[in-house]
């Protein structure tokens, strides 16, 4: 692999070793990810598991060496063959992996020519700033977003004394170009007109813009089209009207429609939707108006692409938010001056993080404004020892570390991310390995992990001469990624100990008649019938005890308080799920661990039965017995049109899990 004028490649006769393994599948793994991270290759075929791996490794190790050529620092090219390899072993067996950001962007001519952006997973920008530059917020959101970056965002900018005033048009056919700076370019000179930075062109030209369905060669997968972009454009040059003619400030509205409305318009690549959250102040009833059940089903409005939560206060009152979250889930919790004043909880408070504004939208990572961070998942059942452990947390930590080697296109972001280095070393299957070693070995497990990671960070920064990271580790939702190996998400509870997981994919891939020919069920998707197919995977859980409608909320939060103390020293992100019985006492719980806690959301349980076709259904042993019976072996090694690719409508890879009340997604 080559990156500028620096190559590494890994020994093709150890790759060749690993070319006909079959790697360690959870059930639905291997069709998740030929689904959403098997790259094209030149030869018109797919990537194999072990060519995605060897693109990701050769990647993390060029661009560590083309550091330290850069630098002149010292390089041993023996010492990082014999890295590579281990690092290639661990990610072959998902011992670790990457984000998914990684595993679709890292060691393309993308990523190094056009910026690292692409290989983070979240990022927060603020709107404390409008008033010197209006669009700057709403822009960057656009602009990470459409490189499949989940971002947050506030409502700080809000009465600020920014009025919208009528642009001046002029005679000016304004030629969108075919790129992600395009789409930028032409929505950056829509909202600057409207504070008089720029001027509105008489008409916009999408033609140049390529059709739905073709492929995008650089970032990869499929374009949208250009009707994404109109309808942005479109609402929000009626937006703004609204408000020169009201003649009256930009409000926490008017900021979150803007930000849903980039959101609306984004599909990564064809293959990520967006992910947003908005925060917002406690005090701004506005703001808890955003998502009333008018205002979701408003067709001119985009109020479904964001989770809103607020920027809650250690002492505050919790029975209205309570009670809304008992409702539909919202708002969410993040605790900005904890996320300041601690790293891990058990450590005491530092405010080595003083400068952090706000969150991402599930809420683990503590960001500046105009940050972004990657993050990685570990997997700490699938070892058997802590010993072992630590040695993944050992490579886990230096691919996360080689990312913020690679600049973005941004320079406001690498100002932020060169400083602070921070990075993300999240666990999933957390539920399946507190059931396998028990809470307090687990508990033992994150605080010597912790300190590893520590360890690890010190060594390396030394050796790469860069600052050592602000934050080193995390606890993510997970969701895609956790699929490969069959772990649980996160911190979350299973959803039954049998269940059936249905996955969405496009009704023209490749892998639907491998599905059926292998047994699974396959049927059109309810909501998108023209367009989508619906595999259900039977599953069953191992090493299980409770599921999430069988655990309180106090487990729940005691659980993600431990973690927050011993391992994540950004945030514990937790879905608590609410059963009926309570309710009634979540309002104290809340009060409870406002101070062992930086960020929580919150999911009623309502069955199974409130969408069809729901991404997860409880069966029975024996229903699960029937399935598994009818399924043969998948033949792995298949030609898949990359074009066929979709995102799972319901939850996303990264993104947080609730689905949208009162939208048929």
């Amino acid at each position: 692999m080559k990156y500028g004028d620096t190559t590494f490649n890994l020994s093709a006769t150890f790759v060749k070793g690993y070319s006909r393994k079959t790697p360690p599948w959870g059930p639905l793994g291997y069709f998740s990810y030929k689904r959403t991270y098997s790259r094209a290759l030149p030869n018109g075929k797919t990537e194999a598991w072990y060519q995605t791996i060897q693109r990701v490794v050769e990647g993390v190790f060029v661009t560590q060496k083309r550091h330290c050529d850069d630098w002149k620092l010292p390089w041993n090219d023996r010492q990082a063959q014999k890295s590579a390899q281990k690092m290639f072993d661990l990610m072959f067996n998902m011992k670790f992996l990457p984000p998914g950001r990684g595993l679709w962007s890292m060691g393309t001519e993308f990523a190094f020519e056009r910026g690292g952006a692409c290989l983070n997973n979240c990022g927060f920008v603020s709107t404390d700033e409008i008033m010197d530059d209006f669009s700057a917020p709403f822009v960057w959101l656009m602009d990470m977003s459409l490189l499949g970056v989940g971002v947050g965002f506030d409502s700080a900018g809000r009465n600020d004394s920014v009025m919208l005033k009528a642009p001046r048009t002029v005679k000016e056919i304004h030629v969108v170009e075919d790129s992600r700076e395009g789409w930028v370019a032409t929505f950056k000179r829509v909202l600057d007109a409207y504070v008089g930075k720029a001027t509105m062109p008489s008409s916009i030209d999408y033609t140049q813009i390529r059709p739905e369905g073709a492929p995008i060669k650089g970032f990869g997968g499929t374009a949208p089209g250009p009707g994404p972009l109109i309808k942005l454009i479109n609402r929000t040059v009626k937006l703004c009207d609204a408000y020169v003619a009201s003649n009256s400030p930009v409000d926490s509205t008017k900021i979150v429609d803007i930000m849903n409305f980039a959101g609306a318009a984004v599909i990564a690549g064809g293959i990520r939707r967006v992910a947003e959250i908005a925060f917002g102040d406690p005090e701004d009833k506005e703001f808890f108006n955003l998502k009333n059940q008018k205002a979701i089903n408003n067709p001119d409005l985009a109020r479904w692409a964001s989770n809103n939560s607020i920027m809650a206060k250690v002492g505050m009152d919790y029975e209205e938010i309570a009670k809304l979250a008992c409702n539909n889930g919202e708002p969410g919790l993040f605790w900005l001056e904890n996320a300041r004043a601690y790293g891990r909880t058990g450590d005491g408070k530092t405010y080595d993080d003083h400068r952090v504004k706000g969150s991402n939208p599930c809420g683990e990572q503590s960001l500046e404004s105009f940050e972004l961070c990657c993050l990685v998942e570990t997997f700490p059942s699938r070892h058997d020892s802590l010993e072992e452990y630590k040695e993944t947390l050992k490579f886990a930590y230096l691919y996360a570390k080689t990312v913020t080697l690679i600049a973005t296109h941004d320079p406001r972001t690498n100002a932020v991310m060169f400083r602070n280095r921070r990075i993300g070393l999240s666990q999933s299957g957390i539920i399946e390995q507190v059931n396998k070693v028990g809470f307090r070995e687990h508990i033992r497990w994150c605080d010597e992990g912790y300190a590893e990671v520590k360890r690890w960070d010190t060594i390396y920064s030394d050796w790469l001469c860069i600052p050592k990271s602000r934050k080193v580790t995390t606890v993510k939702p997970s969701g895609t990624v956790s699929l490969l190996p069959g772990v649980t998400p996160g911190i979350h509870f299973p959803h039954s100990e049998y269940y059936i997981r249905r996955i969405r994919v496009n009704k023209h891939s490749a892998l639907i008649p491998i599905m059926k020919e292998a047994g699974y069920h396959v049927e059109k998707d309810f909501y998108e019938q023209d367009a989508t197919m619906v595999v259900s995977f039977p599953v069953h859980e191992p090493n299980f005890k409770k599921s999430k409608d069988e655990v309180s909320i106090w487990e729940q939060l005691e659980l993600a308080a431990a973690m927050q103390a011993k391992w994540s020293d950004n945030q514990v992100s937790i879905t608590v799920t609410i059963r009926p019985e309570d309710e009634k006492d979540l309002a104290t719980a809340i009060g409870m661990y406002e101070t062992r806690l930086k960020s929580v959301s919150f999911l009623p349980l309502r069955g199974d039965d409130v969408y069809k076709q729901a991404p997860y259904e409880k069966i029975t042993q024996a229903r699960y017995e029937s399935m598994k019976s009818k399924i043969k072996k998948i033949k792995y090694h298949i030609d898949e049109d990359d074009a066929s690719r979709v995102i799972e409508t319901f939850c996303d890879g990264d993104a947080c899990e609730i689905p949208v009340a009162g939208k048929a997604q």
